[in-house]
């Protein structure tokens, strides 16, 4: 073997050793369990987490539960909160819409509307008087009555009739009381395309907040088509989706105060109490995620009371908390310390659902648990929203579930950092592998030298 192929060699185990330790990612998690899909070739999918999930994953970003196909590859996912109207069917309600007429170049600011309104806050009749500042006209724009919604808006959906090639682009605006008014987009593009028998369409206008009207208003001198109708999609409400309780029960600490360990990373957003008595207590909860650290205020103080009579058992309301958290350590701290027995503290959390994308073979699977790696959300929300453009705006992501008990991919030593000697060995070859790579090219210059001489 001469003395390149040496070289050649030694660069090549420099590439594989890194490849060895990447062959399957599933590794590098604690376990994992089999999907079922309701549609196999629906492309997208909704999984909604289980309780097993929760339990197994350690990130406080829930950042180690991850889907792979039968390859062990990795798929585009990305984790939303439960009432993320993405992963949800989409609501539409059609709203009343003005027109507003041409204004100049400079007269943005200076658009003026005059409204006639019911009794219930909506337009009747809306009246625009333009400034006279800026020189040449300029079309008009759309003003949307949004005021009827009792939810916010996640986006907004045109519908013109046009046979010419369209494609412009608008400012939205929003405002509450028709004065004062905040950008909400800018250069927002509507297409509308025909060619060779294909139609290419975006009609869609992301706004994702709340307020009672929206005024649409063409950028530059794009003209904007003439408007047929209105659509909002709505903010689907958090309030109708069920709710999962995890009971703790507690171990007494300083007088008055009681501690818990929740044995997963529920998004917690609710907290509860339970006695086994008639009892009322003021009662403030914390939390926080490292015994070192220190504890947080969740929620109150509040005055937590449980009465049962011959009438039935009342209790007071649950708690919401001001920010969800994942936390792992909770405590209960009363304002006297006449409390002897630790409450039952029920959390509360609305069940997350990971929307992925299929690629490669089945079976596909979840993982969760590891200290090692990581899921990068994809921006798997733009792709839904097209789809639902191009399919209609009822379609949804087909549901993923899990199906069969947990199979052990890495085990504990997937959710411990503390001397990987896996790791440390295939980092002991890689430097094993550059001191071969220097001395043989430190033989080649030697060499080099003597032939010059």
């Amino acid at each position: 073997m001469t003395l390149l192929h040496r070289v050649i060699a030694a660069v090549s185990l420099l590439v594989a050793v890194p490849a060895l330790y990447a062959a399957d990612a599933r590794e590098a998690y604690r376990e994992q369990w089999p999907l079922q899909l309701s549609a196999p070739q629906a492309g997208a999918y909704r999984l909604t987490l289980g309780e097993d999930q929760y339990r197994s994953a350690v990130s406080p970003l829930l950042a180690d539960v991850q889907v792979f196909n039968a390859q062990g590859q990795a798929l585009p996912a990305a984790l939303l909160a439960a009432d993320q109207p993405l992963a949800q069917p989409a609501q539409w309600q059609a709203l009343p819409w003005f027109p507003l007429p041409a204004q100049g170049s400079g007269a943005s600011d200076d658009l003026q509307l005059l409204t006639e309104r019911n009794t219930d806050g909506s337009v009747r009749r809306v009246e625009a008087r333009l400034g006279r500042s800026g020189g040449g006209a300029q079309p008009g724009g759309w003003l949307v009555d949004a005021s009827a919604l009792e939810s916010g808006v996640q986006a907004l959906r045109l519908d013109w009739q046009s046979a010419q090639a369209l494609q412009v682009r608008v400012r939205v605006e929003a405002s509450d009381d028709l004065r004062d008014w905040q950008a909400v987009a800018e250069g927002v593009p509507l297409v509308d395309l025909q060619h060779d028998g294909q139609r290419l369409q975006q009609r869609r206008i992301e706004i994702g907040r709340q307020a009672k009207y929206f005024r649409i208003l063409p950028q530059g001198s794009d003209v904007l088509p003439p408007l047929t109708a209105v659509q909002a999609e709505r903010v689907p409400t958090a309030q109708a989706i069920q709710w999962q309780w995890r009971p703790l029960a507690g171990t007494a600490g300083k007088p008055g105060e009681f501690e818990y360990t929740l044995d997963g990373r529920f998004p917690i957003a609710q907290a509860d109490l339970a006695t086994n008595d008639n009892s009322v207590v003021q009662w403030t909860l914390l939390s926080r995620d490292d015994p070192d650290q220190p504890w947080q205020v969740r929620a109150g103080p509040w005055v937590a009371y449980q009465l049962q009579d011959g009438s039935g058992r009342n209790q007071s309301q649950a708690q919401s908390l001001a920010v969800p958290t994942r936390d792992r350590f909770w405590k209960l701290t009363a304002s006297q310390a006449q409390a002897a027995t630790a409450p039952t503290l029920k959390l509360g959390y609305q069940p997350e659902a990971l929307v992925f994308l299929s690629q490669g073979e089945a079976p596909f699977s979840v993982a969760a648990g590891s200290v090692h790696a990581a899921r990068s959300d994809a921006p798997v929300g733009t792709v839904i929203a097209q789809l639902r453009e191009q399919r209609g705006a009822q379609w949804q992501p087909a549901v993923a579930s899990v199906q069969g008990p947990a199979q052990v991919l890495g085990g504990d030593a997937a959710v411990q950092p503390a001397r990987d000697w896996k790791r440390w060995l295939l980092w002991g070859l890689l430097v094993l592998g550059v001191l071969v790579v220097g001395g043989f090219a430190m033989s080649l210059l030697r060499q080099a030298g003597s032939a010059r001489e």
